[in-house]
Parts: structure tokens; sequence; C-alpha cells
């Protein structure tokens, strides 16, 4: 969701607008929150969190700077913020973290970031949807070459074009592709 469509809902309708922010950071804000109080915090303190950040998320969108920047830096920075003030009066009030035995420790660890592979999750469903947008056949060339891997005689046999066909309109569609994630403010 784009600020300026946020922005459009928000003028429209509030709730509707909250609903929204809900449903598309959700998982995105359980994700950074569950990753930094699950060795210390209950499933209710991870949910009490949740509710807090979106409370403070929809009484930050009164302001309108707010709306004109990238809501989702503004949605995990507010999560991660919250989660870690909630971290720390958690902690303090155990006076612990949890158990301090190594192997509990070890048992713990994990090479698997939740943040990082929400992020990630959520990069590619917009290049997806921004491929998708670039309509037929450019974009089953696209998903054919970078997803499947497939040379450009496959992919010209699969959409009745000659190869070289398949090439330009690759090149032509890889251009569309990056104006549309410009657009977004993704640029790598």
């Amino acid at each position: 969701m784009t600020s300026s469509e946020l922005k459009a809902l928000y003028q429209r309708s509030v709730t509707d607008c909250h609903r929204a922010l809900m449903q598309e950071y959700g998982r995105y804000v359980y994700s950074i929150i569950f990753n930094k109080l699950r060795v210390c915090g209950t499933r209710e303190d991870i949910e009490e969190c949740f509710s807090d950040v979106f409370a403070d998320i929809f009484i930050k969108l009164d302001d309108d700077r707010l709306l004109e920047g990238d809501i989702k830096a503004l949605i995990g920075t507010v999560a991660k913020r919250s989660a870690i003030g909630r971290f720390r009066s958690l902690t303090a009030a155990q006076k612990h973290i949890a158990s301090t035995d190594d192997e509990d420790m070890e048992r713990l660890a994990s090479d698997i970031s939740v943040e990082a592979h929400a992020e990630g999750s959520e990069l590619r469903r917009l290049l997806l949807c921004k491929i998708r947008e670039l309509g037929e056949p450019d974009a089953t060339i696209l998903i054919q070459k970078y997803y499947y891997n497939r040379r450009s005689d496959e992919i010209a046999a699969n959409v009745s074009m000659t190869a070289s066909s398949v090439r330009s309109r690759c090149t032509r569609a890889m251009e569309k592709l990056r104006v549309k994630l410009a657009e977004i403010g993704i640029t790598e």
C-alpha cells in the first residue's frame, strides 16, 4: 500500500484505513514483535504489544505529514521500539531473561530472522504484483526467465514467439518493471 493510496483511503474512511493497515501490515508487525519478545514474553504480552503498536500508528495517522513518507518504515520503527520497550519492562520485572543455561540458550538461538523473512516475503509479493501489472506476454516472460530460470528458446515455445523477440521483450519489460518499482520506492 503506497502513501498516496493510504491518504486517499484515510480521507474516505478512517475505519477502512485502519482495517487496511491491519490487513496489510499485521503479519509484518507481529513478526517483529514476536522476534523481540519470544524469549521473555507470553502470548498475551506479544498480543498486547501488537495492539499498542497499531493504536500508536492510528494516533500518528492524524498527522498529515506522516502520510507523505514511507508508511512501512514508520510501522516497522514503531513496532521495533514498542517491542524493545516491552522487552525491557518484562525483563526488569522478571530480573532475568529466561534461563541462562547455555543449552537452553543454544536451543533458542536460530539462524532464521523472522523479521528479515517477513520483509523478504513482502518484497516478493510486491515484485510479483508489479510483474503481473506489465500484462501478457511480458509477465510470463519475466516469471519464466527469472523465477524458473528458463532459456529464451524455451520461453519462446511457450509464448509462440521467436527467441530473439523474447529477449527484446524481456529487456523492455525489465525497464518497465524498474519504473514501476521506483514509483513505490524500490530501487535495488
